[in-house]
């Protein structure tokens, strides 16, 4: 049995969707989709049942169920014997016929476990359904293909503001469209000329009244977190940082040799003959996708001004902070800073996640990176966030407002505040712009 108690917004969409056995919880970040998605599955009543969410959730989901539905027997299906239990049990369907099983994968694992595209009569759930968007990638292939009697999904961002990023979503949900007939009702396209070449490119979309209206024949609940929670205010402050001459040089030249330590451009030195033990990086911009690159990390951990205001942010405040970056390089800088200030660091990326420090100690630093966290981790004891740097473009503006909800969510009782750090006159006032647009068109869709 069951021992949750649901607030009344949960028990709203587990009313709206009472009837239905494939239903989207698009509920905003905060608002408790674990709870609700689970309880659906438990509602739904089948013998078995597939859990597939990110890596880093994988103990999370363990935890729920073995906490609040007793009476499920849970696998881990990363781990080889509960992996091997789990597949006996499936394949021989006397042995569960009387218990209900739920096993527990991620997605970067699913599609390598063959025995599931096996299973039949169960209920799947997808965990941040929006990975599924690539319909090409392996993992979505693999899922879109599996026999499922019952489907749950879940997702803050279904669409990253990229209305046709929901089309593999609504296969699961049982919507028989095509994606060419989903194209020609929803998504603007036009033909623009690339090189020799004609490409045809998303320019808006359109009937989207109609497409909210579809989504929810199909099971689809949307909720925003201020429509049902009265959370504390939000305050953002953008702090413009110069643009430095490497990044000018480097922009224009698409090469830079430069001097890690002091930050700065080395100059051909046609007298020096000794042997040069300056740290240094050549950065070469040969494509559209290294340049951009580079000029991320021209704008991060390479502009020592930019690093000074994070020290200056650092030493304002006795709070706990969050800090959201992208590269190592990023972490090793800003943790050098921090270590030099005393105050205990908590990190959550792709090798490590320890926030001990973070639940302890009230003047902590917690170091996160987008893809590990933003999407993964309760943080409301702080009320601050640093964006040291910022995911790009649009398409990641899911992680960039997930990434806000780690602190504005239910249990925080403090106004939040957001501090972007910015170069002004760079690539990263573009890439802000983005990430807002994005974020308007998911809004659209929500509203």
């Amino acid at each position: 049995m069951s021992v949750v108690s649901f607030m009344p917004h949960q028990e709203t969409a587990l009313t709206a969707t009472k009837d239905k056995n494939h239903v989207a919880y698009y509920l905003d970040m905060g608002l408790g989709k674990t709870f609700v998605g689970a309880e659906k599955m438990w509602l739904l009543n089948n013998n078995v049942n597939l859990v597939v969410c990110q890596k880093s959730k994988i103990d999370d989901w363990m935890e729920h169920f073995e906490t609040y539905y007793p009476d499920y027997e849970v696998f881990n299906l990363t781990k080889k014997e509960q992996g091997i239990r789990f597949r006996q049990l499936i394949e021989t369907k006397d042995f569960y016929e009387d218990r209900q099983i739920v096993g527990v994968i991620n997605y970067d694992l699913v599609f390598r476990r063959k025995y599931i595209a096996h299973i039949t009569d169960f209920t799947l759930l997808l965990d941040e359904s929006s990975l599924i968007q690539n319909e090409k990638a392996k993992r979505s292939k693999f899922i879109l293909k599996l026999q499922p009697e019952s489907v749950v999904l879940l997702s803050g961002t279904p669409t990253s503001g990229k209305y046709e990023r929901l089309w593999s979503q609504l296969r699961l949900l049982g919507w028989d469209i095509s994606k060419k007939a989903f194209y020609a009702s929803y998504v603007q396209t036009e033909w623009v000329e690339q090189g020799a070449f004609k490409q045809e490119i998303i320019t808006g979309y359109k009937n989207v009244q109609h497409l909210k209206k579809r989504l929810k024949q199909f099971g689809a609940v949307f909720m925003k977190t201020e429509e049902v929670i009265e959370l504390p205010e939000q305050i953002e402050q953008k702090i413009f940082l110069k643009t430095t001459n490497e990044y000018r040089f480097f922009v224009k030249h698409s090469y830079i040799d430069l001097d890690t330590r002091n930050l700065i451009r080395f100059k051909d030195d046609s007298d020096f003959f000794g042997k040069d033990v300056t740290p240094h990086v050549e950065l070469i911009g040969d494509n559209s996708l290294t340049k951009t690159l580079y000029c991320r990390q021209l704008c991060g951990q390479y502009h020592k001004e930019k690093l000074d205001a994070f020290k200056d942010l650092l030493e304002s405040t006795e709070d706990r902070l969050i800090v959201f970056y992208n590269f190592n390089e990023e972490l090793e800088r800003l943790s050098k800073i921090v270590w030099k200030h005393n105050r205990p660091i908590a990190v959550v990326n792709g090798k490590q996640k320890d926030l001990l420090p973070y639940e302890n100690a009230s003047d902590s630093v917690t170091f996160v990176q987008y893809q590990a966290g933003a999407m993964g981790v309760n943080l409301q004891k702080a009320n601050k966030i640093i964006y040291f740097t910022l995911p790009l473009g649009k398409g990641s503006c899911d992680l960039w407002e997930q990434s806000k909800k780690r602190i504005h969510r239910i249990g925080q009782n403090k106004p939040c505040f957001y501090y972007y750090l910015l170069v002004k006159g760079s690539f990263e006032e573009k890439n802000l712009a983005a990430l807002q647009k994005g974020k308007e068109l998911t809004d659209e869709l929500f509203a």
